[in-house]
């Protein structure tokens, strides 16, 4: 099997450079569509369209409407046609970032990735993962080019919850432990290739910086100022964790995670990583790793108010039926789970659900 190692063509991060880098966008085009929230519009989307303005990139500013479907991108890709747009602009989180990319691809135009906050790692990769107009996950979407450039300002991003950057810590944390699977497995990666030395690399590294730097960075965060830290937390959630979910591999954590959609309640309140986080630990269960291993995990998501039992979940008195959901999804067709060495059934997914649950209990008792 070959061997293939992806990355965005240009990564640029440090603090104002939604100011100062916009060269690097107008390098790509000048009749940009601009796809972002109205939330993220209201806080630095307007700002940055004047910085663009003043570079004389045309800008076309389309709102997301808040889930990367089907019928959204085919949506924004219809304006981008209309106004014959040279370039896509993600400005915002994971879900509108998908979207660009997916809108890039459709009209094979260069897009710009611009995250506001370091909540996945979506950023950098060639893939989009793709929802029903519900928030039911679908599918993931594979392109044929990563993104032309990621422009990640750090001045933003301390500006936003430090909730969303725990998420995100939550979210890069699981890219190591997926990716060791993979190499274990000789499983494919998300490209269906086999994982690089590079890549293997990075992933570990990916895991290492996050336990380092993760509780300073989050202060930071709180007290909305850029330090080494934070700086070095949002490139392990973007970059590290971008090309480590991507060229080494996906496993049993987002695979869970996707099953999580199955459900309906208030365990939709909760962010892409708060259930990654979840999904990890009952990965670790899965694959039955020492208990020095798992103790260290939850100590770490408890640190940072992230979930380690189904009450967190919003799932309290969850029945097994339910989570049974939860798990059928999980080990679906073509899901990442079946890149383990282990051939993992939906009812191995709900034992060890309930499993992780238990067992923090006890850890409290």
């Amino acid at each position: 099997m070959e061997k293939v190692f992806a990355s965005p063509s240009k990564y640029v991060q440090g603090k104002g450079v939604l100011t100062t880098g916009i060269a690097h966008i107008k390098a790509l085009g000048v009749n940009a569509l601009l796809l972002c929230d109205d939330i993220v519009w209201e806080i630095v989307g307007e700002t940055f369209n004047d910085q663009l303005k003043k570079e004389n990139i045309a800008v076309t500013r389309v709102p997301f409407n808040g889930e990367a479907s089907t019928k959204e991108i085919e949506r924004v890709s219809d304006i981008g046609k209309t106004n014959q747009s040279d370039l896509v602009i993600g400005l915002g989180g994971g879900k509108t970032i998908d979207a660009a990319k997916a809108i890039s691809d459709k009209l094979a135009i260069p897009v710009a990735v611009v995250p506001t906050i370091a909540s996945t790692d979506a950023p950098t990769s060639a893939l989009s993962v793709i929802y029903s107009e519900e928030g039911v996950f679908e599918q993931y979407l594979f392109y044929k080019k990563n993104p032309e450039l990621v422009l990640v300002d750090t001045a933003v991003i301390s500006k936003a919850p430090s909730r969303l950057l725990a998420s995100g810590i939550a979210d890069a944390l699981s890219t190591w432990v997926e990716g060791r699977s993979i190499i274990e497995a000789h499983g494919k990666t998300m490209g269906g290739a086999a994982p690089t030395l590079a890549a293997e690399v990075i992933t570990e590294k990916c895991e290492s910086v996050l336990f380092a730097n993760a509780f300073q960075a989050i202060e930071a965060c709180e007290a909305n100022v850029v330090t080494p830290a934070l700086e070095a937390v949002v490139e392990a959630n973007t970059l590290l964790s971008g090309i480590g979910f991507e060229s080494c591999g996906l496993a049993a954590a987002h695979a869970i995670h996707n099953g999580f959609t199955a459900l309906h309640g208030d365990i939709h309140t909760l962010t892409h990583g708060e259930k990654v986080a979840y999904g990890t630990l009952t990965q670790l269960f899965l694959e039955n790793k020492p208990r020095e291993m798992i103790n260290k995990f939850v100590s770490f998501y408890q640190a940072l108010n992230l979930p380690t039992t189904l009450k967190d979940l919003k799932l309290e008195n969850v029945s097994y039926e339910e989570l049974l959901k939860v798990g059928k999804l999980a080990t679906q067709d073509g899901e990442t789970i079946h890149q383990m060495a282990a051939d993992f059934t939906a009812e191995d997914v709900t034992d060890a659900l309930f499993a992780v649950d238990a067992y923090v209990k006890s850890l409290n008792k």
